[in-house]
């Protein structure tokens, strides 16, 4: 229950109060507050580029990976929300290989580029997850 509310709260702050949230986190917490941030920008460069501001689109997307990636790595360090952070990762590189089939030709590299990035971020939790389940047996 805590989470729904924890969730709710964070929808109401601004992009630039979360990322605050972000960089004060413990490693643990980093990992939802981060994700939050990567699926807040997905979601502006989706209608950045329907707007055709593909420019500020494709920085929401590079703001996306930064913040996958912070989420990935505290996810790593912290041994914790693995599974929850690995999920994550494999519905935002969904959408951003769906918003990649919607963009000009010029304008799919870039995706591309961020969708290959969280894959990479996806195999090193995938790998960090079964590494722990090897020793817990």
């Amino acid at each position: 229950m805590v989470l729904v509310g924890f969730s709710i709260a964070s929808e109401h702050e601004s992009l630039e109060q979360l990322k605050v949230r972000v960089e004060a986190a413990s490693p643990k917490d980093r990992v939802s507050l981060a994700l939050q941030v990567a699926q807040r920008q997905i979601a502006t460069a989706d209608t950045l580029f329907k707007d055709g501001k593909s420019d500020d689109a494709k920085a929401a997307v590079q703001d996306a990976v930064t913040y996958t990636e912070r989420a990935g790595q505290a996810a790593t360090q912290s041994g914790k929300k693995l599974k929850e952070a690995e999920i994550s990762i494999r519905k935002l590189a969904h959408k951003l290989s769906d918003i990649k089939r919607s963009v000009s030709f010029e304008d799919q590299p870039p995706v591309q580029d961020a969708v290959d990035h969280l894959e990479r971020i996806r195999t090193q939790l995938l790998s960090k997850m079964f590494d722990l389940e090897k020793g817990n047996k």
